[in-house]
């Protein structure tokens, strides 16, 4: 594929570090210093306004996806709409898809929407995307990520294993899980490994479950830990992200949420907004504000401020005093690793709700959902079949699977199914997959 990417900053730059090896790809960037850090990729850089409409018209023919992801939504709006107006309008040229990262409120209300009449396929707030991911580890005090596939019907859920659990040395076989719940992969280490009953379940195991919901939501219990009747959260910082998360939390009856906030401005404006909130003007970094709103009780700290620095400080702030699960955000990827070294239980990014978007449009036919684990070393990826696929009619166990790879649900209808070796896959089964990303060529050839 020919694909333009306007913006090389932390978004930007690992659309296009994912993309590079198999297709041609083009970065459109202002700051001089974004454009050097981009040429150390297999990329072309112009430096520039990727809203530009006689920069664009030099380059947009026969391109196949312009990702606009600048830190200025309505640069990223204006480029779409002229990439559109441009490829529409000349003859002979292929129409061009466009994805628009965005994150005022004004223009956007759900982590992905179309708004194809305007000229963007698809718009995409990552702020948004990553307040719905942590709302959704909140549901159990054990787990650190959670995604839902196949239009809620399928939920996966990564559970760390506490040095203390009841877990550590037990096998996988012996978790009993219902039949509607599949261990998918356990990361152990830098290792992964797809597991079977007889492995050994180690401390600090992270361990990815996949299933349906409803049975899902006992698994709390069964990885050591069980929500409390009701919840105390504490966030600090209400920024964009903190004011997602804020808006889907005091929604939950069962949450009793504190919120600490620099800007005395902004703790007016979202108190008019919140109902159940306790909003507090004050500094996350402040010990004796910590201490007097009682984070030592605290079931969950999350700090997204926009500042990735002051969020290392908050969470490591919370643990230290005695909080049960400290989150931060960390907007530089090279922070993540670091951040979980030092003690944080979970760190998100907003960048990986475009990245993810973005891979789906070029990794082909069929594809619906797309999750990344570890640097993207592996993948849960839902494909929707159809009828000229290759793995259609054929039992599993005669199909040749690679591997490093697991079919762990199918969803047919109303159905979710943990597929057995004599399960044979229909046209339109939604199949959820695990998969190493060593073995993602292979796996597009069965769903082609």
């Amino acid at each position: 594929m020919k694909v333009i990417i306007i913006g090389a900053g932390e978004v930007g730059y690992h659309i296009a570090k994912a993309l590079s090896p198999k297709n041609d790809v083009i970065i459109i960037e202002n700051a001089e210093e974004a454009s050097k850090r981009a040429d150390e990729l297999d990329v072309l850089v112009i430096e520039g306004n990727g809203a530009n409409a006689e920069i664009l018209s030099k380059i947009l023919q026969d391109t196949d996806l312009l990702v606009a992801v600048t830190g200025l939504d309505e640069v990223n709006i204006v480029a779409c709409m002229t990439a559109k107006l441009i490829t529409r309008g000349k003859s002979g040229w292929k129409e061009t898809k466009t994805i628009a990262r965005v994150s005022n409120p004004d223009y956007i209300d759900s982590p992905v929407t179309s708004r194809a009449q305007v000229g963007i396929d698809l718009m995409i707030c990552p702020e948004l995307s990553l307040a719905s991911e942590i709302a959704e580890i909140l549901s159990s005090p054990s787990a650190i990520s959670a995604e839902m596939f196949a239009d809620g019907k399928v939920r996966m859920t990564e559970f760390a294993i506490r040095p203390d659990s009841k877990l550590v040395g037990k096998q996988i076989k012996d978790l009993r899980l219902a039949d509607c719940c599949i261990v998918s992969a356990i990361f152990r280490d830098h290792e992964i490994i797809i597991p079977h009953g007889s492995d050994i379940i180690e401390a600090s195991d992270h361990m990815v479950v996949v299933g349906k919901p409803e049975t899902m939501e006992g698994l709390g219990r069964t990885f050591g830990s069980q929500v409390p009747n009701k919840s105390k959260v504490l966030i600090i910082g209400c920024g964009i992200v903190g004011f997602y998360l804020a808006k889907l939390i005091d929604k939950n009856e069962n949450a009793d949420l504190k919120i600490i906030e620099y800007s005395k401005s902004r703790c007016i404006e979202v108190a008019e907004t919140l109902e159940n909130a306790l909003i507090l003007n004050g500094d996350g970094t402040d010990l004796s504000l910590l201490r007097e709103e009682g984070i030592e009780n605290m079931d969950v700290v999350i700090s997204v401020t926009d500042s990735d620095e002051k969020n290392l400080l908050c969470a490591l702030l919370g643990k230290q005093l005695g909080a049960k699960k400290v989150i931060a955000r960390a907007d530089r990827s090279d922070y993540l690793p670091l951040f979980e070294m030092v003690g944080i239980d979970l760190a998100v990014s907003p960048r990986e709700a475009t990245v993810s978007e973005v891979l789906k449009l070029t990794m082909g036919r069929g594809i619906q959902t797309l999750t990344t684990f570890e640097g993207e070393k592996a993948k849960i990826i839902e494909y929707t079949v159809s009828q000229g696929s290759k793995i259609v009619g054929k039992p599993l166990n005669k199909v040749k699977f690679p591997k490093g790879a697991l079919i762990n649900m199918v969803v047919r209808g109303r159905d979710t199914i943990v597929p057995r070796g004599d399960f044979t896959i229909e046209n339109q089964d939604r199949v959820v997959i695990f998969s190493m990303a060593s073995a993602m060529s292979e796996i597009e050839k069965f769903f082609r």
